[in-house]
């Protein structure tokens, strides 16, 4: 009976320990993403970011040993959701589901205000260019899965290069969303549909 008593008393948890609440961790990845869509990557404060959520600074540290680690797991729990890659029977109805999907992610003004500065800070930061590429091989599998199935339908070649059709699925919607800062119609999203899955066909 002693012994019983004891294993439960080890069970326990100490007495105030830090519960984490999910609640918290969604509010400081909100939090973070605000924070960054108006300071940068390279001017985050993880003080205001904790500001921001209601929180202190040691929420954050309880969850994550680093801003590095603190920012790699916020992108991955929106990244990999941005797009719609499941099977809608077809390659030209999965590659017209991925567009509007897609299209409803670039509209969110954080979105667009962060990706642009993600690319620009790759290219002199270390640590955002293997999040960023963890996170595009990642989004880029689910994509191959896609193709998989085009090419199990018989809609595309057995020898496709699926890396250049993973490029082409994205290119012009980027390019009208991020670069030039367009808002396209659902009218030209059909479009770039049909001109997407035409190229693709050809890849």
């Amino acid at each position: 009976m002693e012994r019983k008593s004891i294993d439960r008393e080890k069970k326990r948890k100490p007495s105030g320990a830090a519960v984490i609440r999910p609640e918290l961790t969604t509010a400081l990845f909100r939090a973070l993403f605000e924070e960054w869509a108006q300071s940068g990557y390279a001017a985050l404060s993880l003080e205001r970011v904790a500001a921001r959520a209601g929180a202190g600074k040691a929420a954050i540290y309880r969850r994550w040993p680093s801003k590095r680690e603190f920012v790699r797991d916020a992108v991955q729990s929106v990244g990999i959701n941005l797009s719609d890659f499941s099977d809608h029977g077809s390659l030209g109805t999965d590659i017209s589901a991925y567009l509007r999907a897609t299209r409803v992610a670039f509209r969110h003004p954080l979105i667009r205000k962060i990706i642009p500065d993600v690319v620009a800070e790759r290219m002199r930061t270390p640590e955002v260019s293997e999040m960023l590429d963890s996170l595009t091989a990642a989004r880029r599998e689910f994509g191959k899965q896609m193709l998989d199935r085009a090419v199990a339908r018989d809609e595309l070649r057995p020898a496709l290069d699926r890396e250049l059709a993973l490029d082409l699925l994205i290119s012009s919607l980027y390019m009208r969303m991020i670069v030039h800062s367009k808002n396209p119609t659902m009218a030209e999203i059909d479009r770039q549909a049909i001109a997407i899955e035409a190229a693709i066909k050809a890849c």
